[in-house]
């Protein structure tokens, strides 16, 4: 059993009071964004022609201990050397010993996404073995194809892709989307992301799924216009990024874009009208997809 301690910071003193848990004691300390799931929620990305954005306001951060531990007092002293008058409130929960691999294998079981395409962890024989199946495991890059927005874009590629198509994934995170165009039959995929342990794992998935797709961050400049174009991220980066992902997409090419809540897609159809009109074309558990077609 270990014992976990929760508390909320602001986004001067997420960073120093996560090192400071470190220091007093804590296993491993992980930030994230208290807001995530709201119309609060704002993604982290350094996409080019962006500032970078700070920690968000309202982190919650999520420290590891040993059941020996005393948590509470390893804020308090932690809290001293952030900078704190008094430790911020807290929470503390235990975490059960488990079988962490089995567990976590036991929660990724194939998924069957539209007709004829399967998202098989290697752990798993394929159930259609005929079908489009893709090998890939749960990992550090986002896109395992549970997510409502991967699939509403597995989806679409499903309908869209041809033999003799050119596609475009940006923001690929695991390579999920981008793997499913080749797999479909795409003769040139292209996948770029903001992370480079994301490109790491978009190569080793393409590698396992013998697909050949060209990886490349977002920083490098991307060669040529495609006549399909993916993109699931958020919608304030997609709001954002709107004029280079809009350039990217080849004249009568089409263009999904996934990420947003269903009360957020006004903002992106308005974002991307100059140059697209997007509809929303298919909608899951609240999240939404927008798709159109380039003048």
């Amino acid at each position: 059993m270990w014992l976990s301690l929760i508390v909320l910071a602001d986004a001067a003193r997420a960073e120093p009071l996560s090192d400071a848990l470190m220091d007093h004691g804590a296993l491993t300390v992980s930030i994230e964004d208290a807001d995530a799931g709201t119309d609060a929620e704002r993604p982290q990305f350094g996409e080019p022609g962006t500032e970078p954005t700070a920690l968000w306001d309202h982190s919650r951060l999520v420290a590891l201990f040993d059941p020996g531990e005393d948590p509470a007092a390893a804020l308090a002293g932690a809290a001293r050397q952030a900078g704190y008058d008094q430790a911020p409130p807290f929470r503390i929960d235990t975490v059960a010993e488990q079988d962490w691999i089995r567990l976590s294998q036991d929660q990724f079981e194939p998924i069957h996404v539209g007709e004829r395409l399967w998202i098989v962890p290697s752990w798993h024989q394929p159930p259609q073995p005929d079908a489009v199946n893709i090998r890939l495991d749960p990992g550090m890059a986002f896109g395992t194809g549970s997510h409502p927005t991967t699939r509403l874009c597995l989806q679409w590629l499903q309908r869209e892709v041809g033999t003799d198509t050119t596609v475009l994934d940006y923001g690929c995170g695991s390579g999920i989307l981008a793997i499913a165009a080749a797999r479909l039959g795409a003769r040139r995929v292209v996948g770029i992301d903001i992370d480079p342990k994301a490109i790491d794992a978009a190569r080793a998935n393409a590698d396992a799924n013998g697909v050949a797709i060209t990886l490349q961050q977002a920083d490098q400049p991307l060669a040529g216009e495609f006549e399909i174009v993916v993109a699931n991220i958020l919608t304030n980066p997609l709001c954002t990024l709107a004029p280079a992902i809009a350039s990217s997409v080849a004249s009568g090419g089409r263009l999904a874009l996934a990420g947003i809540l269903d009360g957020q897609s006004q903002r992106v159809i308005d974002a991307y009208a100059p140059w697209i009109a997007l509809t929303v074309g298919a909608a899951r558990d609240g999240w939404v997809r927008l798709e159109g077609r380039r003048r």
